[in-house]
């Protein structure tokens, strides 16, 4: 029988409070009970004058990007519209039902005035983290470190070619004293002091966003973009990011990203990282730290059909390459790159069988070049293959591939509608202190549900298992 509603409920009275209106098991009420958010008062406090109107809540305003990100919104004012009809929005902020939302360019003209370079968008990422890792939820054991990028909002065709400065590497005073020992071991003078350019590779710099960076995956794929350079634990928790234009490396930030993390939980036993980190200079830092490195195989190069690299065997003992025609490649020099140039006797090669497919120099000379930090990635390769590093590398896709998915497709970072390196470390920081913060509260709100049903039921831990079900168990180390 069909049954047709004769009184329309749209204009019916009733008292009821805004409480009743969220369901218990909400997401924004797993956050409200993971994370006091009162002190943000104490991070913003010295940003108001004591005197005049009194301004908008800060922890509101926080509160109302914290919704977007958390949501994937693609703006504030999307944001303020999806606040105004969302009673558990509304909950969230404190709003009631008649209160008005604040209007959507409050929060930007308050980072502009107020939140820029105050340090507030770090301080709620880190007290976030703080948390998590207070509650056991943090697994600091293992690191892993990549990069992804996000699309700039800047018309990639709209551009200027500047001569980029030459910029130092982190790690440039100790390898050029490891150059100048290794030197001075194989009995040659110290190199001059170097002849610094005043300008380095010549790049396209976007007149929309100049600190975005020119990015070329290939022939389809150009644009100007950022690379969120991140490290996360083994259970997903963001430890720490570095914003920069995405023409710079992901290796050169390795070292200042480490060091960052390593300040918040500690020294990780392992860094898991792709092949983009596979360098001497990184696998050195981690040998000296004392962390076990976990890189992945890498294709050979040169060209096919001639001798590669490792068809020469280094004789330690002899410090020189083997060919496969068993003649030595003795030293001669360590360059300014930290490479050492082992050379073959030319008078030798030239009547070697293997000489088309080994070398197509004109004085028939080959030249092989050995980094003086190539030990330590050796030694790299040789943990490659134990099956802990499997596993552990393995696990990227869980981890650091599953943030960077999480990101993009969960929080609308596909491509950032900011402009400036400094707001966009903003963002980043707010973002990730979003996807933290929604995984403790989920975390919290599963052990406090176990914790109620052991009290209702004592009998049910003897059947299954405890509160720590939903956690991944650690590997063995």
């Amino acid at each position: 029988m069909m049954r047709r509603d004769t009184e329309d409920a749209r204009y019916r009275e009733a008292t009821i409070q805004l409480d009743q209106l969220v369901p218990a098991d909400h997401l924004v009420r797993q956050i409200e009970a993971a994370l006091d958010f009162s002190f943000i008062y104490d991070e913003v406090a010295s940003l108001y004058a004591p005197i005049g109107r009194p301004g908008i809540d800060p922890v509101r305003l926080v509160k109302m990007v914290l919704l977007q990100y958390l949501f994937g919104i693609r703006s504030m004012r999307q944001t303020v519209r999806e606040i105004e009809t969302n009673v558990a929005y509304r909950w969230f902020l404190g709003l009631d039902l008649l209160e008005p939302v604040p209007h959507f360019s409050t929060f930007g003209k308050n980072y502009t005035r107020r939140f820029r370079d105050s340090g507030l968008f770090e301080a709620i990422f880190e007290r976030v983290l703080a948390e998590a890792v207070a509650a056991g939820f943090v697994d600091p054991s293992v690191f892993y470190i990549d990069a992804t990028h996000v699309k700039a909002n800047a018309n990639k065709k709209k551009f200027d070619r500047v001569q980029l400065a030459a910029e130092a590497r982190a790690y440039q005073h100790q390898l050029d004293a490891e150059i100048h020992r290794d030197r001075e071991v194989h009995g040659k003078k110290p190199l001059p002091p170097a002849r610094r350019e005043p300008g380095g590779r010549e790049v396209k710099q976007s007149t929309t966003d100049p600190d975005s960076g020119y990015y070329v995956k290939d022939e389809r794929e150009k644009m100007f973009a950022y690379s969120w350079h991140t490290a996360c634990d083994r259970h997903g928790f963001v430890l720490g990011s570095i914003v920069t234009g995405a023409n710079v490396h992901d290796s050169r930030i390795f070292h200042d990203l480490l060091a960052q993390v390593m300040a918040r939980v500690g020294r990780p036993y392992a860094v898991a990282v792709d092949a983009g980190y596979k360098t001497p200079a990184i696998a050195h830092l981690l040998r000296e730290e004392g962390v076990r490195p976990v890189m992945p195989y890498t294709r050979p190069k040169g060209l096919p059909g001639r001798l590669r690299k490792q068809d020469f065997v280094y004789d330690a003992y002899l410090d020189a390459y083997l060919c496969p025609e068993h003649q030595a490649l003795r030293y001669r020099t360590t360059n300014r790159d930290g490479y050492q140039e082992y050379v073959s006797d030319p008078v030798i090669c030239q009547s070697c069988p293997l000489l088309e497919t080994c070398t197509q120099s004109r004085d028939h000379r080959k030249v092989i070049l050995r980094h003086v930090w190539q030990d330590d990635l050796d030694e790299a390769e040789h943990l490659r293959h134990t099956p802990w590093n499997r596993r552990t590398y393995a696990e990227r896709k869980e981890t650091i591939e599953r943030i960077f998915a999480d990101l993009k497709q969960k929080h609308g970072l596909r491509w950032t509608l900011l402009a400036g390196g400094e707001r966009n470390t903003a963002q980043a920081m707010l973002v990730y202190a979003v996807m933290n913060l929604k995984k403790l509260a989920t975390w919290r709100w599963r052990q406090t549900c176990a914790g109620r049903c052991r009290l209702l039921f004592p009998l049910m831990g003897q059947t299954k298992a405890s509160e720590n079900e939903f956690r991944r168990p650690l590997s063995t180390i």
